[in-house]
C-alpha cells in the first residue's frame, strides 16, 4: 500500500499533492487576513512569528529569536524596534548582567499571542472535528511524519 502511494499517477497521490500544495501556498496569505480583519492590523505575519516565538510568561534574547523566526541579528534588531514601537514588546535589561537584554510581550503583546493561538486551534479543530478516535490518530501520525521531514530538509540546509 505505500508503495502505491509513491505512484505520482494515483489519484489519491494527485488530489493530496494538489491539496498540500494549496494549504502550503495559502496559509500564510489566510493568516495575515485574519490579522488584518482584527484590531491588530498594524502588524505582518512576520511580526507576529516574532510575537509567538516569545513565551507569554518569560523573555528571550534577540539571538535566540532570530534562529527562532530565521532572520539575521540585525533585522532581527529592526523587527523588535517596530514592535517596540507599535507597544507588542519591550526590552529589559538583566539585573545581574547588564549587556543581557530579553525581549518581553507587553499586554498588547500577550494579548494578540492568544488570538494567534486560538486562529491556529481554530484550524486544529476543524481538521479533527469531523474525525474518530481512529482518524485522528492517522492525522496524528501523518502530521508528525510531514513535519519530520520538513525538519530534516531544514538541518541539510542549515549544514
Amino acid at each position: 500500500m505505500k508503495t502505491m502511494m509513491k505512484n505520482e499517477n494515483n489519484p489519491i497521490f494527485e488530489r493530496t499533492n494538489i491539496a498540500l500544495v494549496d494549504v502550503f501556498n495559502n496559509v500564510m496569505w489566510v493568516e495575515e487576513a485574519y490579522l488584518q480583519s482584527s484590531d491588530f492590523r498594524d502588524i505582518t505575519i512576520k511580526d507576529m512569528h516574532t510575537i509567538a516565538a516569545i513565551p507569554l510568561h518569560g523573555a528571550r534574547t534577540a539571538t535566540e529569536l532570530a534562529g527562532m523566526v530565521h532572520l539575521t541579528p540585525s533585522a532581527m534588531t529592526s523587527a523588535i524596534d517596530k514592535l517596540v514601537r507599535k507597544g507588542y514588546v519591550e526590552r529589559e535589561r538583566d539585573e545581574t548582567d547588564r549587556r543581557m537584554v530579553y525581549i518581553k510581550l507587553t499586554h498588547r503583546g500577550k494579548v494578540v499571542s492568544r488570538a494567534h493561538e486560538a486562529f491556529h486551534r481554530s484550524i486544529t479543530h476543524a481538521l479533527f472535528d469531523t474525525l474518530d478516535e481512529v482518524g485522528a490518530v492517522q492525522v496524528e501520525q501523518v502530521v508528525l511524519q510531514l513535519q519530520d521531514y520538513l525538519h530534516q530538509i531544514k538541518v541539510r540546509a542549515d549544514e
